[in-house]
């Protein structure tokens, strides 16, 4: 085979621009659940080119899928709606209506759900009710409904209401099987499907014990030298430098970092607190002292936005339905604002309303990713290897691993453990025999 026939055997990773995909997509005999996965999906992708400034290509789709992982969010969804996309961009372009180009995709758009959304079966509708009631994050909404709705296009034509513990048990073992999920996306499917069945449905999901898990090999985290942090925060400005180095000073998840508000940074007791962490618990980290001028100064300089909300009469932002309730009031006051908040509007994706949301995820990890590739660390770098520092470089000063753990917020302290393997002091004095050569 030549060089050239061997080409155009190999799938093609140059960008596609495919501007009708919409419009093919509402025309293919999918079935309205899964136009609507597709599509959600597409446009999260495209929302993560924009925000990383890259192509649509393979590898920037592998690069994608890799977030999403990491994040702990399942893929298989976004698998099969982005295999669509590139299959049916490839027929676009071989029929000449789309084409390769050097730019990225079309405009984005943002994913909104419409205001008052409350799902579309009857059995959806239930579950959204009673996500809405426990008060849940909206993205483990987000992620719950998600899978539900792959488990009913999974079904087929049996009813979602009709759904067993075998039902459950089998689908679980398709992601092992033919999704490849890993085990943690394997047990937020689970978890997702035991809610709609038990809580929402209100019956008994039965036995569904027994199941191929997922592949839960066992990783060492990323983690940067104390050397490496310093050239990567080098490469960082303004507030992506001040909320990096507040992430790695004080051990918090993305998430934490982002929805702190202005009375959970408290300079007086020099202390950080992260309401409603992982696993809905509270918890307090430390306020690294050398940060405290620049975020006193950053605090400051967020009264002139909070004032102009204010003068344009805008929705307070959000706040936990336990506190709005009591206190309506409480998300136009000072102390509940956004320690980071977004300069643009955004829309709340269960109200509608249109108010001040924080930063974006997206956000951070482009600054976070770009610096890296700047300071030509040899690791990849995310948000997340930030935390893993902070723990490892805890406990390589001599901290107690409990304090750790505390810190870090870890349920169990096997947890934690994981960080003493990445030390460059292991427990037993060990030397390569090449160096006795």
């Amino acid at each position: 085979m030549t060089k050239s026939e061997d080409k155009q055997r190999r799938p093609s990773t140059a960008p596609v621009s495919f501007p009708r995909w919409r419009e093919v997509l509402s025309s293919e005999n999918l079935s309205p659940a899964l136009t609507r996965s597709h599509e959600g999906e597409i446009f999260a992708y495209l929302k993560h080119l924009k925000a990383t400034r890259s192509r649509a290509s393979v590898e920037s789709v592998l690069e994608y899928l890799r977030d999403l992982d990491e994040q702990g969010r399942p893929t298989e969804a976004a698998r099969l709606a982005l295999r669509w996309f590139f299959q049916a961009a490839a027929q676009q372009i071989q029929s000449g209506i789309g084409k390769i180009a050097p730019e990225p995709l079309e405009p984005v758009q943002v994913i909104r759900i419409e205001r008052g959304d409350r799902g579309g079966p009857p059995w959806e509708q239930r579950m959204v009710a009673v996500l809405r009631t426990r008060q849940l994050q909206w993205r483990t909404e987000e992620a719950y409904r998600s899978w539900a709705r792959r488990f009913a296009l999974w079904l087929g034509e049996k009813p979602v209401e009709e759904a067993s513990g075998d039902d459950i048990r089998r689908y679980l073992e398709h992601l092992a099987v033919e999704g490849k999920v890993s085990a943690s996306t394997q047990r937020q499917a689970m978890n997702g499907l035991v809610f709609l069945v038990r809580e929402a449905l209100g019956r008994d999901p039965g036995d569904f014990s027994g199941y191929r898990p997922g592949h839960s090999g066992k990783r060492i985290p990323v983690v940067l030298s104390q050397r490496e942090c310093q050239v990567l925060f080098a490469q960082l400005s303004g507030v992506s430098r001040l909320m990096a180095q507040l992430m790695y000073g004080a051990g918090l998840r993305l998430m934490e970092l982002l929805r702190l508000r202005i009375q959970d940074v408290q300079f007086e007791q020099g202390i950080v607190i992260v309401r409603q962490g992982k696993g809905g618990k509270d918890r307090v980290s430390v306020l690294p002292e050398s940060l405290r001028i620049p975020l006193l100064e950053h605090r400051e300089s967020l009264r002139l936005l909070f004032e102009e909300d204010r003068r344009a009469d805008l929705p307070g932002v959000w706040l936990p339905s336990a506190v709005e309730n009591k206190i309506p009031t409480a998300g136009t006051q000072w102390a509940w604002q956004w320690f980071f908040p977004s300069r643009q509007l955004a829309l709340d994706p269960r109200t509608g309303v249109r108010r001040r949301h924080h930063i974006q995820d997206a956000t951070l990890q482009n600054a976070i990713r770009k610096a890296a590739r700047a300071a030509n660390l040899s690791q990849r770098v995310t948000p997340h290897t930030l935390r893993h520092s902070f723990a490892t470089h805890l406990l390589a000063n001599g901290a107690d691993i409990r304090t750790v753990q505390e810190l870090l917020g870890h349920a169990d302290v096997t947890t934690t453990m994981i960080y003493t393997h990445v030390l460059n002091r292991p427990g037993l004095a060990v030397r390569s025999p090449l160096d006795n050569l």
